[in-house]
């Protein structure tokens, strides 16, 4: 059986009363570890070896408690440069995006007046969305005006020319070339008596020869004047010729022509839009002169929105009319929409890719594509960008 050792009180006293004793139990032991052990007759340790041997168990799972401590950060450094190489390495195989810019179009009317004269009225303003037929501009032309009215004049003597002559002779015209013959006839008779007495007298030698020259004379005029007389006579009842009535209907189809034209002039003093659309621009003001061909209105129609794209002639051979991809659209909080190609340029334009002559490459061609959305969009305005990725079109 093993005996214990008490060692004495006063000596555990003198002990701790020295200072290099006391600073190296305190770092272990404490006083009351020690005042327990003495009441419960255990040894106290009396030298370094001893305590730090009674020190060793509870000390044990602070150090356990420090290597995990130290060992978290080391995990979470590991976990952090571990995902920081996956996210280079993925960032660095990956395909670079082909970004393709384009830009919202639609169709611009330009709105000029065919005539020259002063604004008079502008309706509309500018933002306005007018229907198809909405009066734009009113032009004022007095000279045009005046022009017209002698048109409507002159076409009303052609009408009346023909009416005339469709209706013919008169019949107190008639009737007065009728007389002109008969009297024309009866100093024809006359004449001819005249003749015969005097001829039958001159060979009778009772009358001279020049008696008988004038008496021939008399009656060859009395035939001419009864031929001429006949003819009037004739004419009248007659009336106009086919020829004269074609004439007189010619008239009348110029006369048409000249109001028509004038017409269409003054027609054109007003003008109206051709198709439902927004006013873009008002390029004049009341009461400015305006010439022929000088846009007076610009509208746009947000019915035919299209987004126009410059691509190059590499990446046009993969794309055909018909095909859909998707575009975004930054102005609208960068919706996506979907477009299908309806306009491919036959030819190319401007070089947008120029080679040098080290490279050995050549210049690429820049191809005009059109566009349209599959579904209408009413915020689309013309001028917003739009882009597409290329490589993720499909």
């Amino acid at each position: 059986m093993r005996l214990l050792h008490v060692t004495p009180y006063h000596f555990v006293l003198e002990e701790l009363s020295r200072p290099e004793r006391r600073t190296q139990v305190g770092r272990r032991l404490t006083t009351k570890t020690i005042m327990s052990q003495v009441e419960s007759g255990m040894d106290i340790p009396t030298s370094d070896e001893e305590v730090q041997s009674t020190s060793d168990a509870p000390s044990d799972g602070q150090e356990k408690t420090a290597r995990t401590a130290t060992r978290a950060p080391s995990i979470i450094v590991g976990i952090v440069a571990t995902v920081v190489v996956a996210l280079s390495v993925f960032y660095l195989l990956r395909p670079e995006p082909l970004l393709v810019q384009g830009e919202v179009d639609a169709t611009r009317l330009d709105i000029a007046a065919r005539v020259d004269g002063r604004v008079k009225k502008i309706p509309v303003e500018r933002g306005q969305n007018v229907p198809a037929g909405a009066v734009l501009v009113q032009i004022d032309n007095p000279e045009t005006l005046a022009k017209h009215e002698q048109m409507n004049a002159a076409k009303a003597v052609a009408e009346a020319q023909l009416a005339n002559v469709l209706a013919g002779t008169r019949a107190e015209a008639i009737a007065a070339r009728k007389a002109e013959m008969e009297r024309a006839q009866a100093a024809l008779v006359l004449a001819q008596k005249t003749f015969d007495r005097t001829h039958t007298l001159t060979e009778q030698g009772n009358a001279p020869q020049a008696r008988l020259d004038q008496v021939t004379d008399a009656l060859h005029e009395s035939e001419r004047a009864v031929d001429q007389a006949k003819s009037a006579y004739d004419q009248a009842v007659n009336g106009y010729t086919k020829e004269e009535r074609a004439i007189a209907r010619a008239s009348v189809e110029k006369a048409n022509a000249d109001t028509q034209s004038v017409q269409s002039i003054i027609d054109q003093l007003v003008v109206y839009a051709p198709v439902a659309s927004q006013i873009y621009q008002r390029n004049v003001e009341q009461g400015e002169y305006v010439s022929p061909g000088v846009p007076l209105v610009t509208l746009i129609d947000l019915a035919d929105v299209w987004i126009h794209f410059d691509l190059r002639e590499d990446l046009v051979k993969s794309l055909k009319v018909g095909d859909r991809f998707d575009v975004r659209i930054p102005a609208l909080d960068d919706r996506r929409i979907t477009v299908e190609v309806r306009l491919v340029a036959t030819k190319g334009e401007y070089a947008s890719w120029r080679a040098t002559r080290a490279s050995g490459d050549f210049d690429l061609r820049t191809f005009s594509i059109r566009a349209y959305p599959v579904q209408p969009v009413p915020e689309l305005r013309p001028g917003m960008s739009a882009y597409l990725d290329w490589r993720l079109r499909q």
